[in-house]
């Protein structure tokens, strides 16, 4: 009990990128940077979705949304990150704090991935089943298949959190990190973590695999169709559809099956902080840029939207 009532009491610390303040400063100036403008991009990606209704069909439904979870995502790690980088390492956060961003980083995280399968099932339906692709995406199985989403990485998310924060924290306080994140906690408990490392890997493989696995699938049967289209603009307007969405899912999918994937004993927290910061600042920058970039409706709205002002 008294074990229990220390951990309860416990606040941990999060290790400075650099013992040198000027360095932590420009470290704290480019997170700022990226943060502001992954902001500013996925709320424009969502305004300019809800303002125009040329937009208003459900491959930019799931695109906002998107964007919206990719705000939700990295401002739920991003203040506390940049408090810490200012005060060099002292700004503590309690165990009840640290769980609650571990819970919303991996709940918005595990929806975010599989919002990215659902967005390749539309690609899927609208390219191999074009004729039938209004009836089969109605709005609301639309509506359903965001719900399921957020509803997955809820559960996925609770439980894990929950586990973790049963371990019973001793006497190192700092965490070889940025944010809460798993594995890096899980460094700090002076008990057994056998059960909570394979758990984790357990519902790490689920949320990525098994998401990923469904993407690669769709985009067999796309690549197949898009062989079958005989005029050159129709395959280049399949193409330009698709190639932004792979482009995000490989950033994506690739930067956290190194993190959450990888053998325990491999884990480095010095190379799991730096490939955060590509999944946690770098890529919700990306998302907008390749999606406004490579997409023509997008751009024109975007263009459309300018002019009036």
């Amino acid at each position: 009990m008294e074990g229990i009532n220390k951990t309860a009491k416990m606040q941990f610390f999060f290790r400075p990128f650099s013992p040198d303040p000027e360095v932590q400063m420009l470290i704290f100036v480019a997170f700022l940077m990226m943060y502001l403008t992954s902001l500013g991009g996925n709320a424009t990606i969502a305004v300019i979705v809800q303002i125009n209704h040329s937009l208003h069909t459900p491959m930019y439904f799931f695109l906002a949304n998107l964007a919206v979870l990719e705000i939700f995502y990295t401002s739920s790690i991003t203040p506390l990150a940049l408090a810490n980088l200012l005060s060099m390492g002292k700004t503590p956060v309690s165990i009840t704090g640290c769980g609650t961003q571990m819970f919303f980083f991996v709940f918005l995280g595990g929806a975010d991935c599989i919002l990215l399968a659902v967005m390749a099932y539309d690609r899927f339906i609208a390219i191999c089943h074009p004729l039938r692709y209004r009836l089969i995406m109605s709005w609301s199985l639309c509506v359903e298949l965001l719900v399921g989403s957020l509803v997955l990485g809820f559960l996925l998310s609770l439980p894990l959190t929950i586990l973790i924060f049963h371990l019973p924290f001793c006497h190192n306080d700092e965490i070889y990190h940025f944010y809460c994140d798993m594995p890096a906690v899980m460094r700090l408990a002076c008990a057994d973590t056998r059960v909570h490392k394979t758990a984790l890997y357990i519902i790490s493989f689920i949320v990525l695999s098994i998401p990923l696995s469904l993407i690669s699938i769709s985009y067999v049967f796309i690549v197949v169709a898009i062989l079958r289209i005989r005029s050159a603009e129709g395959r280049q307007q399949a193409y330009s559809t698709c190639s932004s969405h792979i482009l995000v899912v490989l950033l994506q999918y690739g930067c956290t099956s190194f993190i959450y994937l990888s053998p325990s004993s491999s884990y480095s927290p010095e190379m799991g902080r730096v490939v955060s910061v590509a999944y946690t600042f770098i890529t919700p920058i990306l998302n907008p840029l390749i999606y406004s970039l490579r997409n023509k409706e997008l751009k024109d709205a975007l263009r459309k939207a300018l002019r009036k002002f």
